[in-house]
This record gives structure tokens, C-alpha cells and sequence, in this order.
């Protein structure tokens, strides 16, 4: 019973307590003691609030700041993407457009047969006395590919197959020093043989003196000897000399074919070169 008068005291104390309190604040006695706490408890609030307002505009810049990182990322990946694919659609538009020349070539010489071919790698070499420029394909033996088959781009001839394998030929350029092919100049007809340079130029000799023979005029095959076809574009004409001692005149040639950016070219397979050591060996065992 104690207890329980106790807490009924204490209860209606609290309750006296406030209603004093109410009582008080009401008739302004307790002003002077809100104005007090106001005083020193404004500064801690606005420092308080400040630097919420600062750590939630940290959080916001950071959350901001990794946004436009990962956006970023994302753009340049973008970007290399693109970049890759425009680097592919270009080497694709390339191809096509010598597809497309190539294509042109073979209907407007539609005398012989055709093998596309594409270059596998390329090799210049050295033997003991000459250069030797090699182009090596991706057609072969099973593709009806033979030995000194003719080699051409649209722009002109660029050599002969030397060597065949079941998927794969070797191709001796028309600049090899080794290499020769008998030539004629269009215009004035006359004719000569051009030769490979060590630098990779060639060379129109056997030029008779004096024949006509100028800067600019364009050099062909000329069929005679059997080892190419005719009217294959060679190169033009840039330098006519003779010197006292020579009997014949010398034409500097720059070939139509750029042999350095070779890709995608032809061989003519229908063309068959005449093999003038088979035909001595087979005189000479008839003869025997």
C-alpha cells in the first residue's frame, strides 16, 4: 500500500510541476530563460547544419563525380568501338573498289580466264649476286595454279608464278633483277626489253638508235617470246639515254604497278607461256 501511495505522490507531482511550467511560460517568467538557451544553443544548431549541408553536398559531388566516370567509360568505349568498326568498313570499302577494278579488267579482256588471288607475304631476299623480289599467294596447285602463269593487277603486269604448292604460289615481281619480259612502246611501236633494277625500278633496253623514244610514252608487252600475253601495261617512260659506247638506247621506266601495296590481284590461267627449254630438250631428243 506504501508503494503504490508513493507513485500516486510523484504522479501528481509531475503533473503539478507542468501545469506550473505551462503557467509560467504562458505569463512570460520563463522568456528570459528560452532566449538564454536560444543563445547557446543557435551557434551548435547552425554549425550543426552546416555541416549536414556540407557532408550531403559531398555525398551528392561524389555520387555526381562517379556518374560522369562510369559515363565517360562507357563514351570511350564507345568511341573505340566505332573507331574499329570505321577502320573495318574502310578496309572493306577498299577491297571492294579493287574487287570492283579487278572485276572491270576482266570484262573488258575477256580472251583469258582468271584466278583472284590475295598476297600471303611478301619477301625480299638476297642471293650471292642479285635481289630477289618474291610475292607469296594464297591460291595454289588445287586452285589450277601452274609455273609462270602471268600475275596482273587493273593497273598492270606484276610478274609470273615460279613455284606452285598445293595451296600456296610464289610470284617472281616484274622488278626483280632476273626478271625480264619483251616489251613494245605504244605509240611508236618500237620495241625492247624491259629488265628488273637492283633499287627496284625497271629498265627498257635494246632500244634501237634512232627510234623515237620520249618521256611519258607508255610501255606494254608485246606477246613476242611467248612468256606473257600482249598489250599488259608496263609503265611510262621517265628518262631516254645513250651513251657513245652503248648501241642501243636506255629508257627508264616507273611502273604503273605500285609493287609495295600489293593485295589483291589476278592470274591468268588460260594463258599458256611457251617453255622454250622444254622445246630444245624435246628437238634435241627427237634429233637423238
Amino acid at each position: 500500500m506504501a508503494i503504490i501511495r508513493n507513485r500516486q505522490i510523484y504522479i501528481a507531482l509531475i503533473i503539478a510541476l507542468t501545469l506550473i511550467g505551462f503557467l509560467l511560460d504562458q505569463l512570460g517568467y520563463l522568456s528570459p530563460l528560452n532566449d538564454i538557451l536560444q543563445t547557446v544553443i543557435a551557434p551548435v544548431q547552425s554549425q550543426m547544419t552546416r555541416t549536414a549541408d556540407f557532408v550531403v553536398d559531398q555525398v551528392e559531388q561524389t555520387t555526381d563525380i562517379q556518374a560522369l566516370q562510369e559515363r565517360n567509360a562507357e563514351l570511350e568505349s564507345l568511341a573505340n568501338s566505332l573507331m574499329v568498326e570505321n577502320v573495318r568498313l574502310k578496309d572493306l570499302e577498299r577491297e571492294n573498289e579493287i574487287l570492283r577494278q579487278l572485276l572491270n579488267y576482266t570484262r573488258n579482256n575477256p580472251q583469258f580466264t582468271y584466278q583472284t588471288t590475295t598476297v600471303r607475304g611478301r619477301s625480299i631476299g638476297r642471293d650471292p649476286t642479285n635481289l630477289l623480289y618474291f610475292l607469296f599467294l594464297d591460291v595454289g596447285a588445287r586452285d589450277g595454279i601452274a609455273t609462270n602463269m602471268p600475275v596482273i593487277t587493273d593497273r598492270g603486269l606484276v610478274g609470273r608464278v615460279t613455284s606452285v604448292g598445293p595451296n600456296s604460289a610464289q610470284v617472281l615481281m616484274l622488278i626483280d633483277p632476273s626478271s625480264s619480259v619483251n616489251a613494245i612502246i605504244q605509240n611508236s611501236r618500237v620495241t625492247g626489253l624491259v629488265k628488273g633494277n637492283i633499287d627496284g625500278t625497271l629498265t627498257m633496253e635494246r632500244i634501237p638508235p634512232g627510234e623515237e623514244v620520249n618521256p611519258g610514252d607508255i610501255v606494254l608487252t608485246s606477246g613476242l617470246g611467248g612468256n606473257f600475253p600482249d598489250k599488259i601495261v608496263i609503265g611510262q617512260i621517265t628518262e631516254v639515254t645513250q651513251r657513245d659506247q652503248d648501241m642501243f638506247q636506255i629508257a627508264r621506266i616507273r611502273p604503273t604497278v605500285d609493287f609495295g601495296k600489293l593485295e589483291t590481284m589476278l592470274i591468268i590461267t588460260s594463258f599458256e607461256p611457251v617453255d622454250f627449254e622444254a622445246e630444245i630438250i624435246e628437238a634435241q631428243e627427237r634429233e637423238n
